[in-house]
């Protein structure tokens, strides 16, 4: 049984343990959580690519004591050209491709929330941009061994992909899927680190870097010009939060699906529930996940275009007429349209008492898959999410799409502050109930609540139902009054990658750090 990881210096988490190690040693050196969080996120860019990337988008909360938490959307605006219009003219009139470069359509923001981070921290404490990107450089000119998860993905999503330009010649070995543990270099990629490295991170969006990529992209089909990567910016923001009888929370804005997440935490506070492992605690929340899903899935899109604000959903007469639908006793009936996606998450904190909590994707596996193999950039197709239909999620000049990332911090009314979140997409806020209820409200240790068996309502990837998924371990109790009460259930192996890759860090009041990490992923839980 892994334990939580405690130290009284600062902690790091990632689902990939070179990234752990990237951000903790710079943490050794002295750096912030943030300076630690921009060097595991170039780490794990390399190491993990079927889940993240250089070109993929990424969303950051930030503690930092005596301040209000801040949040960072780098979240890329669909192309100027990309309208309905535009992709009915290419006969597609009803969906946007998943693949290729049609799919390729908004910009990658992720550069340009680490440029947006490094802003916070005081210019006489930054560490060079060519020490933070370092181990990444390295890992991508010297070359990984490749994860088991990442050889399994490649070889299950290698019909949809082998196609796609630059996808073959840069993730495949010998022209196959490569096996765990065979040597992948990316030196196209290597290279682009060391041009941000030296020429800095506004340089992913002007410059010879953005000018080959703008050309690359319309030459495959994408209708993302170098005006769009030139005009784009990350934002600071203030976080979505509820306040809830264990401290406030908070979440990313919208278009993320942040607001769903405080929703279920909330309704569930409402239901009373004392026991946790229980049918109450597990039926609870899945039927408080319905709830939140109902509405994200009518109402969530580009804030500009919602036609409530996300945060008024969040008021207390809101929530407690939502959880009054909830019936402690029997399922509601659930056929949705979940969204595919992949992801990671990370949390880091350091001495000074800063805590991060970050995301970052290419949307599903490997994106788009649209390789330039020139630079290395995998673009992702996050905005094959959007609609072409009317309302608030339709595709549209500068528009953003709805997004399953959603990076988790609160503040703890006994003062600790923890950060948390999972990959997954439609599972992100399904893991992140279950991580929190486990340990704020039931007291279970870090590491047993991110390791303990979770649920995943929906379908999976594939597959076409709708199922309550549990992994295997669940308590066969459980499992049979979850089935009694009119839950279609559906059984996974015991620790199953369809559940997340999740993580969470907490500083107590006094200086300690706790991390946890998730066994079904390949990271570690660092502390110093």
């Amino acid at each position: 049984m892994l334990k939580s990881s405690l130290g009284l210096k600062g902690g790091m988490t990632a689902p990939h343990r070179a990234a752990a190690l990237a951000g903790r040693d710079i943490l050794a050196k002295g750096g912030t959580a943030i300076e630690a969080m921009v060097a595991a996120a170039a780490t794990i860019a390399v190491v993990y690519p079927h889940m993240n990337g250089i070109g993929g988008d990424g969303f950051w909360i930030i503690h930092r004591p005596g301040k209000a938490p801040i949040g960072i959307s780098a979240c890329g605006t669909a192309a100027a050209l990309a309208t309905p219009k535009f992709y009915a003219d290419k006969g597609h009139k009803t969906s946007i491709p998943t693949r290729a470069g049609l799919a390729a359509l908004t910009v990658p923001g992720t550069i340009s929330g680490w440029e947006v981070a490094l802003s916070l921290v005081p210019q006489d404490r930054l560490i060079p941009l060519s020490r933070l990107l370092a181990d990444a450089i390295g890992h991508a000119k010297n070359g990984i061994a490749v994860t088991c998860n990442q050889a399994d993905c490649t070889t299950e999503k290698l019909n949809d992909l082998k196609d796609v330009p630059g996808f073959a010649q840069t993730y495949l070995i010998n022209g196959a899927p490569p096996r765990a543990g065979d040597k992948l270099v990316q030196p196209g990629l290597a290279q682009t680190l060391e041009r941000l490295a030296t020429h800095g991170l506004r340089s992913f969006y002007e410059g010879e870097l953005a000018k080959t990529h703008a050309e690359y992209l319309e030459r495959h089909g994408s209708p993302l010009r170098a005006d769009d990567l030139a005009s784009y910016q990350a934002q600071k923001v203030t976080p979505l939060t509820v306040q809830t009888s264990h401290g406030k929370l908070f979440n990313m804005v919208a278009p993320t699906q942040g607001v769903a997440s405080l929703m279920i935490l909330g309704l569930f506070d409402r239901l009373g529930v004392k026991e946790g492992e229980s049918f109450a605690h597990i039926h609870g929340l899945v039927e408080s996940t319905k709830q939140a899903f109902i509405k994200r899935n009518a109402e969530l899109g580009d804030p500009d275009h919602m036609e409530v604000p996300a945060q008024d959903w969040l008021h207390d007469d809101k929530l407690d007429t939502m959880a009054s639908r909830i019936d402690q006793d029997k399922a509601l009936e659930w056929p949705f349209e979940p969204v595919e996606g992949d992801t990671i998450w990370m949390g880091a904190s350091d001495s000074d008492g800063t805590v991060v909590s970050f995301i970052q994707s290419v949307f599903w596996e490997f994106g788009s898959g649209l390789t330039c193999q020139e630079t290395g950039v995998l673009f992702q197709n996050r905005g094959a999410g959007f609609s072409l239909a009317p309302g608030p999620n339709q595709l549209g000049p500068k528009r953003k799409p709805f997004h399953t990332l959603n990076p988790a911090l609160a503040h703890l009314s006994d003062g600790r502050v923890m950060s948390y979140g999972t990959m997954g997409g439609e599972g992100q806020p399904q893991t992140q109930s279950a991580i929190f209820t486990r340990h704020v409200q039931f007291g279970m240790d870090l590491q047993a609540a991110v390791t303990a068996p979770r649920w995943l309502l929906g379908k999976t990837w594939g597959d076409d139902t709708a199922t309550l998924k549990l992994e295997k371990r669940f308590d066969a109790e459980v499992i049979a009054a979850l089935k009694s009460v009119g839950n279609k259930v559906e059984m996974l192996p015991e620790f199953s990658d369809l559940t997340g890759h999740a993580g969470a860090l907490v500083l107590h009041p006094n200086g300690l750090v706790e991390t946890a990490t998730d066994p079904r992923a390949d990271g570690a839980a660092l502390s110093l």
